[in-house]
């Protein structure tokens, strides 16, 4: 698959992919290759990492048939924001030890600087953000 063009980083661009597994791949390496040409090397393995997370979420519990990756940089920020049809607001659940799933939030939750979901007109966008160290 092609992987589509995120260029502006303060753009409000938002690149449709299909609401299936095969998704969080192509999400996961479409957020890696903003994010090396926007230089922020820095963040390429969390980056990567927690989009794979919020795009498995919105697979696994939403049913929509597309899901939305929006990515925004503005000083100091970066956001990745997953999309979806479903207006229910996601919750992180205690998961057993061992489980295959059910960890994600957590894990957003603990590598994220910050993260949450907004209710939209069709649907809610579920995002977090990760502290840029600006160059002097």
């Amino acid at each position: 698959m092609v992987l589509p063009r995120l260029s502006d980083p303060a753009s409000e661009e938002e690149v449709r992919l299909p609401s299936r597994r095969s998704s969080a791949p192509v999400a996961r390496r479409l957020v890696l290759s903003v994010l090396q040409s926007w230089g922020l090397h820095p963040l390429l393995e969390v980056g990567e990492l927690l989009t794979g997370e919020l795009v498995a979420n919105a697979v696994r519990h939403t049913g929509g048939r597309t899901i939305g990756l929006r990515l925004l940089r503005r000083p100091g920020w970066l956001r990745v924001e997953v999309r979806d049809s479903s207006r229910a607001l996601p919750c992180r659940i205690v998961a057993e030890p061992g489980a295959d799933c059910g960890n994600g939030l957590l894990i957003v939750d603990t590598l994220a600087d910050r993260w949450g979901a907004d209710l939209l007109p069709r649907g809610k966008g579920v995002w977090f953000e990760l502290k840029v160290r600006e160059r002097a």
